[in-house]
């Protein structure tokens, strides 16, 4: 019972998050899904959409990139004022892409609030992580926290997996994340497996994983 009134405070505070995210994002978004990841049904091998956010323990200030194309313009061709770079082509150092990640199977831990569970369940992904160290990819995404709050949390857990900084909640926005924590497993080349909402446990994340793996085989096969 404790569990089940947990994860629905989790949704529940997690709506008024959306929410928060959707004021928040200043940014044209495209290229997201149609509903809340992990709680409503994606399409069959969704292609996630690709983003860039600094490194939470490095030095790289800034928003997200969410860019998917290089043009902020419907126009064709695009005017040169409005070309863009989009967030998998970036060369800043401290930044993260996604699409760096895209060459094994990935697990993206996205979370929010630094004092409570979310911030434990980050603890979990790091075991996990260095079980499957060279075979799946790890990345946790923190949303909308203070800075210097999500830094020092990598650095007193010893977090082993890369941790991104949203600091603005864009990606959170693209993805359409409505609780903490969301989980999603990504096949190599950055389409969408499965996704779930929830806390869970080394055991649990596990299991996923290795379903995650079963599928990639499955699908090379095929």
């Amino acid at each position: 019972m404790k569990g089940s009134l947990t994860n629905r405070y989790s949704l529940l505070v997690g709506l008024v998050f959306l929410v928060l995210i959707g004021i928040a994002t200043l940014h044209t978004l495209s290229g997201g899904g149609e509903d809340i990841l992990g709680l409503d049904e994606q399409p069959p091998r969704w292609p996630i959409p690709e983003f860039a956010v600094p490194a939470a323990a490095g030095r790289l200030e800034g928003d997200a990139n969410i860019y998917q194309d290089d043009c902020g313009s419907s126009s064709l061709p695009c005017p040169e004022s409005s070309q863009r770079l989009p967030a998998c082509r970036i060369t800043t150092a401290g930044a993260i892409r996604v699409c760096d990640l895209f060459g094994r199977p990935l697990v993206i831990s996205f979370w929010f609030g630094t004092s409570n569970e979310c911030e434990r369940e980050q603890g979990v992904v790091s075991q996990v992580a260095e079980r499957y160290r060279g075979r799946v990819n790890f990345l946790s995404l923190d949303s909308l926290d203070s800075r210097g709050s999500v830094r020092e949390l990598v650095a007193r857990h010893g977090w082993k997996m890369p941790v991104g900084f949203d600091r603005d909640g864009a990606v959170a926005a693209l993805f359409k994340l409505a609780a903490c924590p969301t989980f999603a497993y990504v096949y190599p080349g950055g389409t969408l497996q499965s996704a779930g909402i929830g806390y869970l446990g080394v055991g649990s994340l596990s299991q996923h994983v290795d379903e995650l793996l079963s599928a990639t085989r499955v699908a090379e096969r095929g």
